[in-house]
């Protein structure tokens, strides 16, 4: 009787053991079968979602593992050769930045630092390049439309190659500052930005257009001997300015047609750029023929001692007055070889930045990576940004007529007693950085 007592008191403990148990043994079965999904999941790669980071898309990523993309092209300094990297935790969630608390991709593999320390010094040649030659020739343009005796056909295709060329550096200096280093533009995509790049495409093919006029113009002076100059200039207007915006339009209307060429304010490069490219290649080229054909009339005519066919051909070649008085003190009616051929070395010399004939060896550009790509990237920024300043010291600062007429405007305003002294206070200084110049080349 007490060994039943006993097992049935046994038997009502062990229930009640198993009853308080169950539950437990549930939740541990629960949370053991929450844990194989889990590990489950991390080994299938499920747990870090795809995610856009602002400048890359980044794919879903295996827990526990690190994404690797490409670096974005748009951004300057980065090599899109190289991969940046983003970290997926073990717990399925991708790495955020301690000091944000904001998720965070890696980009600085992305930075190649010589690379970077030569674009920085090739965008402070451009920048500084620019700057300086769109003072000159803003100084240019306000001395050639203030003097009314500088009115000729010559002097103005100067005065529209010069605009042309000063629209383009101050739209260049724009582009750079609010697009190109200005990120939250570049991804915005504005219209601006777009608007703003077709601007900067326009004036750079005009000022291709304006240097090919001032060869057409010269070509034909020592072609053909007399020649209607009042048809000139309408048909050099279309040339200069209509065609450029005929083409790009062409450029633009295409590249619009293409959601992939828009992207990033259309900083990148794109497969349509030969509809201004073709163009201006054929214009270099042109100018190049029209050179090579002057230099040869031109030695022609030094060697049998004829005159020039037109004074305004003669007077381009010579900058200033002083020099050929210097020339006609030292020569006695025949000019040596010698003389003729330093002539026409100095005739090609000055054609050369007006023709923009520098641009014909920029195609020819090393491999990224070479050891030469520095010194073409700074070469190319030098006589691409310093032009403006190169043709304004030559066909306006150091012109013959200009430097006639400034000298003839500072002896009025000097010996008028009518004009007060201070009203000649700013056409003073642009006489004597002529001067400056003068004897800078003539010595």
């Amino acid at each position: 009787m007490f060994i039943y007592k006993d097992l049935s008191r046994v038997l009502t403990l062990i229930k009640y053991l198993i009853f308080i148990t169950l539950p437990l043994f549930s939740l541990l079965y629960a949370g053991y079968t929450t844990q194989r999904s889990y590990n489950f999941k991390i080994k299938c790669g499920l747990e870090c979602p795809r995610e856009f980071d602002g400048w890359t898309c980044i794919n879903a990523t295996r827990s526990g593992a690190v994404a690797h993309f490409p670096c974005p092209h748009f951004v300057l300094g980065f090599d899109p050769r190289r991969f940046g990297q983003r970290i997926c935790l073990e717990d399925g969630s991708w790495f955020r930045h301690p000091v944000s608390n904001k998720t965070w991709s890696n980009y600085t593999t992305c930075v190649d630092f010589e690379d970077l320390k030569l674009r920085n010094l090739v965008n402070s040649i451009y920048k500084s390049g620019y700057a300086i030659s769109l003072a000159a020739l803003v100084i240019s343009i306000i001395i050639f439309f203030y003097f009314k005796s500088l009115i000729c056909t010559r002097i103005q295709i100067h005065k529209n190659l010069f605009i042309s060329l000063a629209l383009n550096n101050c739209l260049w200096l724009v582009w750079y500052e609010a697009v190109v280093d200005n990120l939250p533009v570049l991804l915005a995509n504005g219209i601006f930005c777009q608007a703003l790049h077709v601007l900067v495409q326009y004036f750079l093919v005009a000022t291709y257009f304006w240097m090919f006029c001032e060869g057409l113009y010269l070509h034909t002076l020592l072609v053909i001997t007399f020649i209607a100059e009042t048809n000139v200039m309408p048909f050099l207007y279309f040339v200069g300015w209509g065609v450029p915006a005929i083409l790009v339009l062409l450029y633009a209307a295409l590249r619009a047609s293409r959601k992939e060429e828009t992207m990033n304010c259309w900083i990148h490069e794109s497969h349509y750029l030969w509809a201004l490219s073709g163009p201006v290649c054929i214009s270099m080229l042109a100018n190049l023929v029209f050179l090579v054909n002057i230099v040869r009339l031109l030695l022609t005519k030094l060697h049998t001692g004829q005159a020039s066919p037109r004074a305004s051909f003669r007077d381009t070649l010579k900058s200033t007055s002083l020099r050929a008085r210097r020339r006609n003190s030292g020569d006695q009616g025949i000019t040596p070889p010698s003389g003729k051929t330093k002539k026409a070395v100095r005739a090609t010399l000055i054609l050369i930045p007006l023709l923009g004939l520098q641009y014909i060896l920029t195609p020819f550009r090393p491999e990224q990576g070479d050891t030469w790509e520095a010194v073409y990237q700074v070469i190319s920024a030098v006589v691409a940004s310093w032009q403006g300043l190169c043709v304004a010291l030559i066909f306006c600062f150091c012109n013959g007529e200009v430097l006639a007429a400034i000298n003839k405007r500072w002896r009025q305003c000097r010996y008028s007693k009518k004009r007060p002294m201070n009203s000649c206070t700013g056409i003073t200084s642009i006489s004597f950085l002529g001067l400056f110049f003068v004897n800078i080349m003539v010595n």
